[in-house]
């Protein structure tokens, strides 16, 4: 197939597909393992949220072009609209895998662990210990137990208290605070983690710091003060990365021209985009689709 002919799968693809379905009722999917769905293509977008916790094994995937190993007590979170690739899966690899529409994942969150999954988009994979792993697990067992036991209703509402309760505590793993420092989050963080969201939900390639500072209420220097602080990177540097992977991914799995993407990003010319992705690409984006095989 086409590089660029990216199929998709949808949460109501998976029943006919899974042969390790545990609950399903259109909009939140409970399944033993990721290797029983197929490799329905060589790179596929999913339509919603999905948490994989592995107890055994290895898998090593690409997750909107980054590559990624799982391991044992790895934890996986893949946001809506990713591209994934499954590369290589162990023979003795065993998943936990969880998966929910994207319009109610949200709801099921804390509100104030919500940076906590904007964190993840650059970095999905969480080594969990072997205690929070073993957490992960009993939730699963017990919304397994409530699936198959005749005596019990696996109805919706249980599910989804089960799963807010499994999200809340992988979440807060995620959120723990390092040793030796505050559990409440101070205003910094709190202000970095709003940046990191307000920059990984730009569609639009907006690239200006003075925007974003100006949303978040602050000055573009203290923006970019605080970005150092936590990541060693200017704001400038932040968006520009995130522009830089959106624009990959764009070239290389959608059929619109050059000039389409361009305009859709919001750059004043042609030439000018051509510049910005020779200067951070190395290639113009005619060659950068050459270089990938896009459409052999």
């Amino acid at each position: 197939m086409n590089t660029h002919d990216i199929a998709t799968l949808n949460l109501q693809d998976i029943p006919s597909i899974s042969k390790k379905m545990k609950y399903y009722d259109g909009e939140l999917f409970f399944g033993d393992n990721i290797t029983s769905l197929p490799y329905i293509a060589n790179v596929f977008r999913v339509n919603f949220l999905v948490v994989l916790f592995c107890l055994n094994g290895e898998m090593k995937m690409r997750i909107n072009e980054q590559e990624v190993v799982v391991k044992q007590n790895d934890a996986l979170f893949v946001n809506s609209r990713s591209l994934v690739a499954i590369d290589y899966t162990s023979p003795d690899v065993s998943c936990k895998l969880v998966a929910i529409n994207s319009r109610m994942a949200f709801s099921l969150i804390n509100k104030s662990l919500i940076d906590a999954v904007m964190m993840l988009q650059s970095n999905p994979v969480i080594p969990l210990s072997a205690d929070e792993i073993t957490l992960l697990d009993k939730y699963y067992e017990l919304a397994d137990f409530k699936m198959t036991h005749p005596a019990f209703n696996a109805d919706r509402e249980t599910m989804l208290e089960i799963l807010k309760a499994l999200s809340i505590d992988l979440l807060s793993f995620i959120s723990r605070p390092e040793e030796g420092t505050p559990s409440i989050l101070r205003q910094g963080d709190k202000l970095y983690r709003r940046f990191l969201y307000l920059v990984t939900d730009n569609v639009d390639g907006h690239r200006s710091v003075k925007s974003y500072a100006d949303e978040l209420c602050v000055s573009p220097k203290y923006l970019t003060s605080v970005c150092r602080q936590h990541s060693n990177r200017s704001a400038s540097e932040i968006i520009t990365q995130s522009l830089v992977a959106r624009i990959k991914q764009m070239l290389l799995y959608s059929n619109m021209s050059v000039k389409e993407i361009a305009s859709e990003l919001n750059f004043d010319n042609l030439s000018f985009f051509g510049k910005f992705v020779k200067k951070h690409l190395g290639h113009s984006p005619v060659n950068y689709r050459k270089l990938h095989n896009y459409g052999v």
